[in-house]
């Protein structure tokens, strides 16, 4: 196994599209490519595994959740929906497949055509009402303001938590529910 599919197989979806962004941009000669990601290979293990990933105790290892999928019959929409809600363009695997990698995981979307071709009958796009998809962010009120052309179905506007998160609650286009949090800082 070289070392670019093992970096591929292993490694946390923000390290895969570091190194691709910058595999990009160098173009280097493949043998170079080659040295250089095996000279790298040291730096990245420790992003190899997440921290809490093995159960010190029984000596296996924890399931670490990597990535949360929606399925959908309007991919593109939701998509369109999705990259000025998070400021970031969608990277996207042809028309049926697109994902947002976050510091800690992916939010995917996937076609629910191709979800029904491969696996069918497991999931009816749009029915979600039991989950919650949760963005830690800088400011709630201002994400609110700024958010306010592109939501249609606001939950709840900005309001304090009694577990001590400051949130606001919309619905992306399918019906999911978002969530839009900060941390309220603990007066001294």
């Amino acid at each position: 196994m070289g070392v670019t599919q093992f970096l591929e197989n292993w490694k946390p979806a923000f390290f895969l599209q570091r190194v691709e962004e910058a595999a990009r941009k160098m173009r280097p000669h493949p043998t170079l490519a080659a040295i250089a990601g095996a000279m790298l290979l040291p730096l990245a293990v420790p992003y190899l595994t997440h921290p809490q990933s093995t159960n010190e105790g029984s000596g296996r290892d924890i399931p670490v959740l990597q990535s949360t999928c929606l399925i959908t019959a309007h991919v593109r929409r939701l998509v369109e929906f999705y990259e000025p809600l998070l400021n970031r363009k969608a990277n996207w695997s042809g028309e049926i497949y697109a994902e947002f990698p976050t510091r800690t995981g992916v939010l995917a979307i996937f076609s629910a055509a191709a979800q029904e071709k491969y696996i069918p009958g497991s999931a009816e796009p749009a029915a979600n009402r039991s989950v919650i998809l949760q963005f830690r962010v800088a400011d709630v009120d201002a994400e609110y303001r700024r958010l306010q052309p592109l939501v249609k179905t606001w939950v709840k506007p900005p309001t304090t938590q009694p577990w001590g998160t400051r949130s606001i609650y919309l619905r992306d286009p399918d019906g999911n529910l978002v969530d839009f949090y900060s941390p309220v800082p603990v007066p001294k």
